[in-house]
């Protein structure tokens, strides 16, 4: 499954700290969890939507509600909750690995349909919300090589772009199977 973690922050003068947190210890720790096998995070480069997305590869819902998720992971935003803003957690139905984007990419994530993203050339991946918000209902994920991005014009209401802030983290082995039916 895909779940993804979307949040804008309030505070500028502790984002930095903030991010350097997000990224440097707390995408380590939510990759060793038992059950999440991809973690990459990313800054929106357009607007009209959250300024943070995270997306990573877990097995399922029950990884979020674990032990091992609480401790290592999950909830340890304490110090930094006053300032997260339109915060949003989605799970998605199963498509194998959340797409890798290099540095040289940026993702290209649509909520209104598959027509813009084509549109732009690109060969979209759909996913449905199964779980947590189910708010967007489905999604579109591409991938696009930096130099074709379309930074200005008119960019569709519901396309968002976003630059990787990190690598995407895997975990070892990756196990990917799908389950019996």
């Amino acid at each position: 499954m895909i779940y993804t973690v979307e949040c804008s922050f309030a505070d500028p003068h502790s984002e930095a700290e903030w991010n350097d947190f997000y990224s440097l210890e707390k995408l380590p720790a939510l990759i060793s969890v038992t059950g999440f096998h991809t973690s990459q995070r990313f800054r929106a480069i357009n607007e009209g939507c959250p300024v943070y997305l995270a997306i990573h590869t877990i097995d399922g819902p029950d990884i979020l509600t674990g032990e091992e998720y609480r401790r290592k992971g999950g909830g340890n935003f304490a110090r930094w909750q006053q300032h997260i803003t339109d915060w949003h957690r989605n799970l998605y139905s199963e498509i194998g690995p959340a797409p890798a984007v290099a540095a040289d990419e940026l993702l290209v994530l649509g909520a209104g349909g598959p027509d813009p993203l084509i549109q732009m050339g690109l060969e979209p991946l759909a996913v449905h919300a199964v779980g947590l918000e189910r708010f967007p209902e489905h999604r579109w994920f591409a991938v696009l090589p930096r130099h074709n991005t379309p930074l200005t014009g008119d960019i569709p209401k519901e396309v968002y772009i976003y630059a990787p802030m990190t690598e995407q983290l895997v975990s070892h082995p990756l196990n990917f199977e799908k389950p019996e039916q």
